[in-house]
């Protein structure tokens, strides 16, 4: 079975983000990197399904040289080997434009099932498996928190969360695109042995020549979304611990408070 994980490296979410003094982007000096969490659910799910039916596991990654160590990090969780997607057009790219790139790659090279995570962390866009796949001309299911294979491997039964929080069984044929969400499985840590294999096995880097793409069609120029600028969330006011000795002295405060300062009623 050909199974491909597509992971996305985005800012550790410990990491402190300040931006640039144009605020046209963040300042990326400093800031650690990790594997978006979303994504290593779908690199435990492509692992577990190589362990039970056969195949291997091929990492897709979009970005610069340094995500070579998220590629890393999932061949060394026990994926087989990696693609990455490197090229200064590629910087900027939108939703529409990552898939574009990520389909190109794809579709050089054989697959069962895709697997994604359902958004990443740092953009939360969640909409580059949706866009993905348009461009590959496939089914998907999104938000998945439960996936069975027919013996067969021509389609699955997917469990996945409605809008509301309820569980939704569908049935999809493949190949086809799974968005995974974070009850799907428990990722593995690498072990010391996964981690030095993971130094010799294969990781190709492919160029938007290589995909006969044009630096006007991928990046900020062929994205259909464009970044104005960019703005920290506003600082959250300390909150208020309301003292009294009777409930219904801490209401009468609480409602005055609300009245009066939260100008709520």
């Amino acid at each position: 079975m050909n199974i491909v994980a597509c992971v996305k490296q985005v800012p550790d979410t410990e990491t402190k983000i300040q931006l640039k003094p144009d605020c046209s982007g963040i300042v990326t000096e400093g800031i650690k990197y990790v594997m978006n969490p979303y994504d290593e659910y779908a690199v435990e799910e492509g692992i577990r399904l190589k362990e039970k039916f056969g195949g291997e596991v091929t990492i897709l990654c979009l970005g610069p040289e340094r995500a070579t160590e998220t590629i890393r990090t999932a061949l060394a969780m026990g994926a087989d080997k990696g693609i990455h997607l490197n090229d200064p057009s590629f910087e900027g790219s939108d939703s529409y434009c990552t898939a574009k790139i990520l389909s190109g790659a794809i579709s050089q090279i054989p697959y069962d099932i895709i697997l994604t995570g359902k958004q990443a962390v740092d953009e939360d866009n969640a909409s580059v498996f949706a866009n993905l796949a348009e461009f590959l001309n496939l089914p998907y299911a999104s938000v998945v928190v439960g996936l069975e294979l027919a013996s067969d491997l021509k389609s699955a039964s997917v469990k996945r969360e409605g809008e509301s929080g309820e569980k939704e069984i569908i049935q999809i044929t493949l190949p086809a695109i799974i968005a995974c969400q974070k009850d799907l499985n428990q990722p593995r840590y690498a072990s010391l042995p996964g981690i030095m294999k993971a130094k010799k096995k294969e990781i190709k880097t492919i160029t938007a020549k290589d995909l006969g793409l044009s630096p006007d069609e991928v990046g900020q120029k062929g994205s259909k979304v464009k970044m104005s600028d960019y703005s920290l969330p506003p600082e959250r006011k300390q909150g208020i611990i309301i003292q009294g000795e009777e409930p219904s002295e801490i209401c009468e405060k609480l409602v005055k408070l609300l009245r009066e300062e939260a100008k709520m009623i």
